[in-house]
This record gives C-alpha cells, structure tokens and sequence, in this order.
C-alpha cells in the first residue's frame, strides 16, 4: 500500500458512518502487529513518543525530528494508515507550518494539533489554553503548508476540561471554520457534551477517550465520532512485560520458567517478516551453480 492509498484509506474511515478504535502503536514491531490483526488506523500518541524515544513522561521535551524519526521506522515497517499527536505543533504557526512539513514527508495519514498551552510558561500551575486567534493562525498555517490535501489535518482541544462547555462550543466552531479536516477532543465526559459540539460543526470528530459514560460505538458514530482512542495499553503492557521478565531474571529465575511468556518463534519470524528477509537471501546472496 502506497502513502497516498493509506491516506485514502483514512480518508475513509473520516467520512464513513462507523466508529473506528484505532490501534495505539509505538515502533515498527507493534506497527506491523497492528496491520496483521487488521486494524483500520494506527495511532502514535506524543506521550507514548516521548516515553518511546526519550523515557521521559509527557512533558514536552521530546523534539520534531525525534518525533518524525520515529514515526518514519513505524510506516517503513507498517503498512496501514498512521495517525500521530503533534501536540502543539512544536511552536508557534511557524513552527506548526515546519511540523506538517516533516510529518507530511514521513507518511502520515493524520495528524492533531492542539490549543493546550505547550510547554506550560514558567510559574504556570495547571493547564490553559491558548487564544482562540493564535489557534486558529496555527491551523491556517498548518493547512497552508500541507503539499498533499489528503493528508488530513485536525484541530484539537481539551477545553472541556478546562475552560467548560460554553468556549469549547465556541472554539470548535471557530476551528470548523479554517477548512480543517475534523475535530479531536479530549475529555468528554457526557452525550449532551457531544451533542453541544456537534450542533456547530458538520466535520468528523475523533475522541481521545471514550468512557462507557459517553455512550455505545454506535452512539458515538451517530453522533459524528469516527474515530475513538482507547488509551495506549500496548506500550503500557509492554513495559510491564519487560520489567517483569527482567526482574524475574535478576532474582535468580530461569529462563526457561519464561516461555508461555514470551513470543514462540513463528510469531517472531511473523512479525520480523522473517520469511521475505529468507526469500531475499536466497535470490541475492545464494551462490549460484
């Protein structure tokens, strides 16, 4: 599959009928896993990034060429449609137009900015956002220095937590408005919620959650949710394995006591595509008669 067919791909889902949990991904393993299990989109969220690349928490320390980096070793292993958390776009419009720039080059099929004040100012206690004005001449930006249209571009805002209802009306309809391509929202807690946001925009909405409080799948979708994170447990799950393996190993246990735990060989050979790299050997490096 070709950049632009994963991108139509998630073209599709944004403008289907049905609500899509994505896979949260992390690097080229868990990429191609993703696309073997048949998942329609893959996420790579800026938190599992910075922890990804860096071991850091989410604090905004992570730079765009890390971040781009990292994303172009997932598509060059995976082929399925990527969506990424560019935060803040890593600046001010400037900045956002040199984000959309690299991230467009590396493959993706999505990507989110937001209007969390990033990083938080020196003596700032809790979260704020930017203005509306500064948020909206960074998506006009990003969307003037997009080079393929199909390439979607989404506003993203967690005013609901922050600054209520009434302004995140305001805000996502102001955003509606640049030509974005949908609308991310992080931290809804109830459907009148939802349904106030949707009254003022017509364009799909992802959700960075979808508590049970929320509604079903099929509630979301009537409600214009096309795409809805389900958290990043993968890389949390793999950490744990890791820890847990390499503990049990420094207290003195087998190795062999392991095995139900880790990956048998077939899988490994699966998801290293082991059998391509076999078939390369044998018609490049076979000494031939």
């Amino acid at each position: 599959m070709t950049v632009a067919d994963q991108r139509k791909r998630y073209r599709e889902v944004l403008e289907g009928n049905e609500c899509v949990h994505p896979a949260s991904v992390f690097d080229p393993i868990s990429g191609r896993i993703a696309q073997d299990l048949g998942f329609r989109v893959g996420m790579f969220a800026g938190s599992i990034a910075s922890a990804t690349v860096l071991g850091a928490p989410d604090y905004v320390v992570l730079t765009l060429s890390e971040f781009a980096d990292q994303i172009r070793r997932i598509l060059r292993a995976a082929d399925i449609p990527l969506m990424v958390d560019a935060d803040h776009g890593y600046g001010n419009a400037l900045g956002v137009m040199r984000t959309v720039e690299e991230l467009e080059h590396a493959g993706i099929s999505g990507m989110t900015i937001e209007d969390t004040h990033l990083p938080p100012p020196y003596g700032q206690s809790g979260e704020t956002l930017i203005s509306q004005d500064e948020m909206i001449g960074k998506l006009k930006g990003g969307l003037a220095a997009r080079q393929d249209s199909s390439m979607a571009i989404l506003g993203r805002t967690s005013g609901i937590r922050i600054v209520g209802l009434e302004e995140t009306v305001r805000r996502v309809k102001a955003y509606s408005e640049t030509g974005v391509d949908g609308i991310f929202l992080a931290g809804l807690r109830s459907p009148e919620e939802l349904q106030a946001i949707r009254e003022v925009t017509s364009l799909p909405i992802l959700l960075g959650g979808a508590p049970p409080s929320l509604g079903r799948p099929s509630d979301l979708a009537a409600n214009g949710v096309r795409i809805a994170l389900q958290g990043h447990m993968p890389f949390q799950a793999a950490v744990r394995a890791v820890y847990e393996t390499l503990k049990h190993l420094k207290d003195g246990g087998s190795p062999a006591d392991l095995g139900d735990r880790t990956a048998p060989p077939d899988m490994m050979a699966q998801f290293t595509r082991q059998s391509d790299y076999d078939a390369s050997r044998t018609d490049y490096l076979a000494q031939k008669d």
